[in-house]
Formats: C-alpha cells, sequence, structure tokens
C-alpha cells in the first residue's frame, strides 16, 4: 500500500482466526502520524496459543472509511529445542483464548461475571463469583432456564493444540497435567462431560471427564494426566437438567508439565490413546509485520 495513494491511514483492523473455523476476532491498530512508503510496523500478539495455523486479515482504515484487506495464513514450525510454557485460561480477555462454541449443539455457553449475572431467573444456581471470587472475574456457564429442555447440549470447544513429543519413537511421551475448576450447584444439575478430540479424528471424541449432580454453592478443581501423541482439541460439554436450576460453569483451565499431583479418574480407560493425551504448549507469539509495498485503495 502506497500511503501516498490513499487518505490518510488512522488505523488498521486486525482479524484472526484459527484455520478451518468460522469466527474472526478483531481489533483496531491505531496509528500515530503519518506512515511513510517502505515504513515497517510491527504488532506484537501475546494471547496467542499454537494451533495448526492461523489467518491473519488485515484491512487500513482511514477516516472516510476502509480500504482493501489482505489475509495470510501464519503456520507454526515448531523449534529443535522448544522451550516449554504452561497454558491458561481464566477466559478474561475479549476473544476467551480462542475457544469457539460448537455449532452442532442445542445451544451457546455464555461468558458471565458477577456484574452481568442476572439472579431473577434462577436465584439458586449458577456461581456468585468467578473461581478466584473476584466480582470483576469471568468464566464460562450454560444457561438453563427457559427455553432449555432436559438433554440439550450446550459444547465449547478449545483451539487446536500442536504437540511436540520429546520421545515420538518410544513407547511413552512426557506426562502433562490438564486441570480445570467447575461449579455444578442447584437442584437440578445435568452432566459436565470433556472430551479429547484427536487429529485426523473428526467424528470421535474420547471421554476424559464427567460429573453430574449437584456439587454445591463451591468451585471444584478437576485433575487428569494425560500425555502427547498427535494435535487435539478439548470439548466441554454441558448437559442440561431436569429443571432451571441447573446452570454449569467453569474457570481458569489449564496445561502444565508434569503429572498432577493428585487426579480424578477418567470416564473410561479402554479407549487406546484416549485418557491421559496431552501436549507440549507454548504460548505462539506472533508478530504481524505490516510493509507499505504497493499502491491499494
Amino acid at each position: 500500500m502506497n500511503p501516498d495513494a490513499v487518505d490518510r491511514i488512522v488505523a488498521y483492523r486486525l482479524g484472526i482466526r484459527q484455520a478451518g473455523q468460522q469466527r474472526w476476532w478483531e481489533q483496531e491498530i491505531k496509528i500515530n502520524g503519518n506512515i511513510q512508503k517502505g515504513e515497517l510496523i510491527t504488532y506484537n500478539l501475546t494471547e496467542l496459543i499454537k494451533p495448526e495455523a492461523y489467518e491473519v486479515r488485515l484491512t487500513p482504515l482511514t477516516k472516510f472509511g476502509e480500504g482493501d484487506s489482505t489475509i495470510r495464513v501464519i503456520k507454526y514450525t515448531a523449534p529443535v529445542n522448544p522451550h516449554l510454557r504452561e497454558f491458561h485460561c481464566g477466559f478474561e480477555d475479549g476473544n476467551i483464548c480462542l475457544f469457539t462454541q460448537d455449532d452442532t449443539d442445542n445451544f451457546d455457553w455464555t461468558k458471565q461475571s458477577t456484574a452481568t449475572r442476572n439472579t431473577k431467573y434462577t436465584p439458586n444456581t449458577g456461581p456468585s463469583a468467578d473461581r478466584s471470587g473476584s466480582k470483576e472475574g469471568f468464566y464460562m456457564y450454560i444457561e438453563t432456564s427457559r427455553p432449555r429442555l432436559e438433554g440439550e447440549k450446550a459444547r465449547l470447544l478449545s483451539p487446536v493444540f500442536s504437540i511436540a513429543p520429546k520421545n515420538p519413537y518410544g513407547p511413552t511421551n512426557s506426562a502433562y497435567c490438564f486441570s480445570f475448576f467447575y461449579h455444578m450447584y442447584g437442584q437440578h444439575i445435568g452432566v459436565l462431560n470433556v472430551y479429547l478430540r484427536l487429529k485426523g479424528q473428526t467424528t470421535i471424541e474420547n471421554p476424559l471427564w464427567s460429573s453430574s449432580g449437584n456439587k454445591g454453592q463451591r468451585w471444584n478443581e478437576a485433575h487428569v494426566n494425560i500425555y502427547p501423541i498427535t494435535s487435539f482439541q478439548l470439548i466441554f460439554e454441558g448437559i442440561r437438567g431436569p429443571g432451571i436450576e441447573g446452570d454449569i460453569a467453569i474457570d481458569d483451565v489449564s496445561i502444565a508439565e508434569g503429572e498432577c499431583a493428585k487426579q480424578d479418574l477418567p470416564t473410561k480407560n479402554s479407549v487406546d490413546g484416549a485418557v491421559g493425551i496431552l501436549v507440549h504448549i507454548w504460548l505462539f507469539p506472533v508478530i504481524i509485520l505490516i510493509s507499505i509495498l504497493s499502491p491499494r485503495r
């Protein structure tokens, strides 16, 4: 884009989505001053996690409107000696760590905090604050008030995580601890399931963890050991119980190197490669390079 060929650029709209996903996450990058031809602009994205690939869409904005968008695909290649980083999601940011809603379910998970909670519908169910006790903190939950029906499902999909096993040719790989907090309070609580979907198995979901029924007005923590085999995705599935007092919530989803200090029993141990599968996870710092190269309007 030749800055002399268009109205002065005041900002760029940056759109990001995982390859194969439908939803774009967008944010504006403000530009201070005038851009010179050939100038290189950098912008760090530090909240992304390492997936298979991202699509990045960049649109110049002027005070009179938008310019033409450019789309590029960013693929991650694991370094020879990768440095492991922990993954943690407290659902505080606007893009909820790139978790997405499943299009095949009956209804959606909702991001909520004490400030946004409406107790006039179901005062005897759901958390009164996020896992840390903060009234400003967020969590994800399923709202089971009408018109929801018993047995209906809401499914929340994690990003697709790539892996780099330390011992790809050996019989075992390193252990990792997958943990999260869950809240299941109300006389009509249904079921919370967690599944693991492996790369190449789009129709196969391996049961990893499950719980049902009223657990009281408190947050509980779940721990499961899983091991690297291939790229994977986690699925949180909330199932509506027999009545409106059945809200289920999750918060602080984490993955850390090493076995869990304590571990919950998975739902099934008979599925090969299902129970106890995880990966090396890195935060994926991406640097978007905006180069002013050719005239574009």
